[in-house]
């Protein structure tokens, strides 16, 4: 889990190392990982049973690659206009969009600390967001496109959760991939331009093989091994680390409003995995 996080907290960096427009590297990150994935699809955990890929089943990982692949777009424009810190931040607001959404359109009642949980993600976020508003409309562009692209991800996460016990983990991630990097093409080639073709693949390999394959791969395989509380403890190695790329790469030295807004985002992602107490 910890590697994971660390290969995911790398993409954003190598993002910025790509010599292609964003869009562009969110096509080629996926792309380069589809026969790796495949592999690991044949040869890593439980075999797809037979006649298990049914138009319903495809139809459903077509979806879910369309959300993977818009999240990847909007979350790769994002990172090259904000600080790393915020857009790895921010990109983990799935984790409080998901029981709000149970709240909101399933009437889920929240427990008290999904609840605290989401007061404290609403105020991390607004501090951080405020931040960037007052350091330049560029940076606030970024940071809405990283929530945005947050949304996605929820939804790609939704659209799985219905895959889940028909199809094992790694077909589902393979398929979401492949069917994303389809329907990225056309966007990347027009809203690319000269900026679609890499001279420098290095950066896009690296993408590719550590985000996609490597990172994804090993945070879906530890998920089944750990408890959601471990799970959300480690993944907060990501934004740590990115955070120390951003500082030392490019001098993104946080200030009081940005250590607090993270303070309070790292303590809901920790709340919102606690088990509630069951009566």
């Amino acid at each position: 889990m910890i590697l994971g996080s660390v290969a995911l907290a790398f993409g954003p960096w190598l993002v910025r190392l790509a010599d292609v427009a964003p869009i562009s590297s969110a096509f080629w990150r996926m792309s380069l990982a589809i026969i790796p994935l495949a592999l690991l699809a044949r040869f890593v955990g439980p075999a797809m049973p037979k006649g298990t890929l049914s138009p319903r089943i495809l139809w459903l990982a077509a979806l879910a690659g369309v959300f993977f692949a818009a999240d990847l777009a909007l979350w790769h424009y994002g990172i090259v206009r904000t600080t790393l810190a915020n857009a790895s931040l921010l990109s983990n607001a799935a984790s409080f969009l998901l029981p709000l959404w149970g709240f909101v359109v399933l009437g889920q009642k929240p427990g008290k600390k999904a609840l605290v949980a989401i007061l404290f993600a609403l105020a991390g976020t607004m501090l951080l967001v405020g931040r960037s508003a007052d350091l330049s409309a560029r940076n606030l562009a970024g940071d809405l496109f990283c929530l945005a692209a947050a949304v996605l991800y929820t939804a790609y996460l939704l659209v799985v959760d219905r895959l889940r016990g028909t199809v094992p983990v790694f077909p589902v991630l393979a398929l979401a991939t492949g069917f994303g990097a389809i329907a990225l093409l056309p966007a990347a080639i027009i809203l690319g331009g000269d900026a679609f073709w890499p001279t420098d693949w290095t950066p896009l390999v690296l993408l590719a093989l550590g985000s996609q394959v490597i990172g994804q791969g090993l945070v879906v395989f530890a998920i089944g091994h750990l408890k959601p509380l471990v799970v959300g403890l480690a993944l907060l190695v990501q934004p740590a680390v990115a955070a120390t790329i951003g500082a030392f790469r490019f001098n993104e030295i946080p200030g009081t409003a940005e250590i607090i807004g993270a303070s309070l985002v790292i303590a809901a992602l920790i709340l919102v995995r606690l088990p509630e107490r069951k009566p």
